[in-house]
């Protein structure tokens, strides 16, 4: 997957986001175990640390996959929430849960950053068309792991019900085979049509 590219990150975004994943990782540890970072966007915080300092155009892009519509729904669903006191998506429902640890839910507020972080990334590197395909791989195996390893009653990555609610219409299996091909044909396929579009757009321009 190593590409090049003469671009570069700045580094004061490098060297902050080193600073909160040096603060938030162990701080996740104790607040929520370790388990925890099995989530989607935990294992895109580290690879998207890797991806700043490595300069790597195609890692960066899988992050960017990973991280702009989640992200941007997850802020939605909060705000939303906050205003009105309803959750048109879901699964942000902790946020509001008063036996969550107040810290955690602070800390949680990356959501809204790793988006900006990864676009930034994407706007200095580039976009790699490689990115849904690796990232898609990626997402199949973090998912399964999710559900072989982690606490049902978690329900890390939805692995056990969509939205963070446990579901029992379907086969837990089948259910966890939609998921995999859902997670990447609802959430990545969008953002990468939209890049390769720009793509052909701007050398069109």
């Amino acid at each position: 997957m190593a590409d090049s590219s003469a671009a570069v990150v700045p580094r004061w975004l490098k060297l902050a986001f080193t600073l909160w994943i040096l603060i938030w990782a162990p701080s996740y540890v104790v607040l929520l175990g370790a388990q925890n970072f099995f989530w989607l966007c935990n294992v895109a915080s580290f690879l998207l640390l890797a991806a700043m300092w490595r300069e790597q155009r195609t890692l960066m892009s899988m992050q960017w996959l990973a991280v702009a519509m989640v992200g941007s729904l997850w802020s939605l669903d909060v705000t939303t929430a906050a205003l009105t006191g309803v959750h048109p998506i879901g699964g942000t429902e902790y946020m509001f849960d008063t036996e969550h640890p107040t810290m955690a839910k602070a800390m949680s507020l990356y959501h809204v950053v790793l988006p900006l972080v990864a676009g930034i990334g994407v706007a200095k590197l580039g976009y790699s068309r490689r990115a849904l395909r690796w990232q898609t791989l990626l997402t199949w195996v973090v998912v399964a792991l999710s559900y072989l390893l982690t606490e049902a009653e978690r329900n890390i990555n939805w692995v056990h019900g969509p939205f963070g609610q446990p579901q029992d219409s379907l086969d837990p299996l089948l259910y966890l085979f939609l998921l995999m091909l859902i997670w990447p044909a609802v959430v990545y396929l969008p953002v990468h049509l939209l890049m390769i579009g720009g793509q052909r757009w701007r050398r069109q321009a």
